[in-house]
């Protein structure tokens, strides 16, 4: 078992971050900042910003909860389109590698701005895809650029004051989760009464409104450019090897989000199925089980502010090894399912809290660290579900929790003594 880390509340004396010299006022800019100030105000702001995370996070889970109808439209099986669920995983990853890293070196305002545009245009043509390989392509570009919530959250971590840092993260998070169960449930009932394709219409329409006025919202910087788009890439592996901290991060949220992935990406294939054989719209009210996760950012942003990211994390994984068997329970139970899906949601959401914090305070270069912390969980999210759908493909439910359980054991295991 590792030791404690550095506490979440200041950041290690030899790399302080920008966040430990900001003043509690969050409409404060860095020193890099050259325009005039914000005309929203602090709450107003990062209300919005949290608005905006919401809808483009739930761009990310949209073909999770629709492949009963697209694969019902392209006449093929539900679990011969679920690989399309991972493509979206693994676009989001790659649209962090690129695009995150910029964060730190360019006016975020135009950056937000010209992704949301790209989401939207990308959300448009998955609407109009003519078979499974078009729809992956489609998605693949959509999640790619729609990272603008990890451009956002290490401007949120860097004005807030830092006795109240994690507890701002933890409303943006709050806000991405919300927004990741809004596309199981008001993707399955708008699919389900208009069709799969008008789902990527009106995700398109809210990612152009929302991040459009976000970026009209945020403060013109001054920074001192791009530089090679594969730069921010490049420093990454040195990054996380000058930070045990972010390492250990990285590799916990990896093991937990790779565990509710294989568990949530596959929860619509078991409750349309044998035995439930619920309706694509019924299934996606299952998700309003995840607005525990909404409940418990909050919560653990205090948490983590009063007793650090360590016990967070831990608590967390205990609560996620206990929710395992109640999914396989749920196979034929559906009460265990009620439970081990809030249980799963609040142990991610805590585990999230405290370490993305953690990443985004142990390096004085946030937006940078916070790409290696998020490409990481996404990418282990990626990998667990291209292995949880093949397992139910072969084993059924009961291969799902299976590789849910490895993800958790691993994600641990691996981090529980110091490099």
């Amino acid at each position: 078992m590792p030791s404690s880390p550095v506490p979440t509340r200041t950041a290690p004396t030899d790399d302080r971050t920008t966040a430990d010299r900001t003043t509690a006022d969050p409409s404060t800019a860095p020193g890099s900042r050259s325009g005039p100030r914000r005309p929203l105000g602090p709450t107003a702001f990062l209300s919005l910003i949290a608005l905006c995370t919401a809808v483009t996070a739930g761009n990310i889970y949209l073909a999770a909860a629709l492949l009963p109808l697209i694969a019902h439209d392209f006449g093929s099986a539900p679990s011969a389109v679920a690989w399309i669920a991972s493509v979206a995983q693994f676009g989001y990853a790659a649209g962090l590698l690129f695009f995150a890293p910029l964060g730190d070196r360019v006016n975020r305002r135009p950056l937000v701005a010209g992704l949301s545009l790209a989401t939207t245009a990308a959300l448009l043509a998955a609407a109009m895809a003519p078979g499974a390989a078009a729809l992956a392509a489609a998605v693949f570009v959509a999640s790619a650029a729609t990272v603008v919530p990890q451009l956002l959250v290490p401007m949120v971590a860097e004005r807030a004051p830092a006795d109240r840092r994690a507890r701002h993260v933890a409303a943006v998070v709050a806000g991405l989760f919300t927004g990741i169960v809004a596309a199981r449930v008001v993707g399955g009932l708008v699919g389900q009464a208009f069709g799969w394709r008008w789902v990527f219409v009106g995700a398109g329409a809210l990612t152009l409104v929302l991040g459009l006025a976000t970026a009209a919202a945020l403060p013109s910087e001054r920074r001192r450019g791009a530089g090679p788009l594969l730069s921010g890439v490049a420093a990454l592996p040195g990054l996380v090897r000058r930070s045990p901290d972010l390492w250990r991060a990285c590799l916990r949220q990896a093991g937990m989000f790779g565990a509710w992935s294989a568990l949530w990406t596959s929860l619509a294939l078991l409750l349309t199925g044998r035995p439930y054989g619920l309706s694509t719209a019924t299934a996606g009210l299952f998700g309003l089980f995840g607005l525990a996760a909404s409940a418990v950012a909050p919560l653990a942003g205090g948490l983590v502010d009063r007793f650090g990211a360590t016990r967070v994390v831990r608590s967390a994984y205990v609560l996620a090894a206990a929710s395992v068997p109640l999914f396989w329970l749920g196979g034929h139970t559906m009460a265990a399912l009620f439970v081990a899906a809030v249980a799963i949601h609040a142990a991610l959401v805590a585990s999230h809290v405290a370490n993305q914090t953690l990443a985004l305070t142990t390096t004085s270069t946030p937006a940078t660290a916070n790409t290696a912390y998020v490409v990481s969980g996404f990418a282990g999210a990626a990998l667990a579900s291209s292995v949880a759908a093949p397992a139910f493909a072969h084993w059924g439910w009961s291969g799902v929790c299976a590789v849910a359980a490895v993800w958790l054991v691993l994600g641990w295991t691996t981090t529980a003594v110091r490099r």
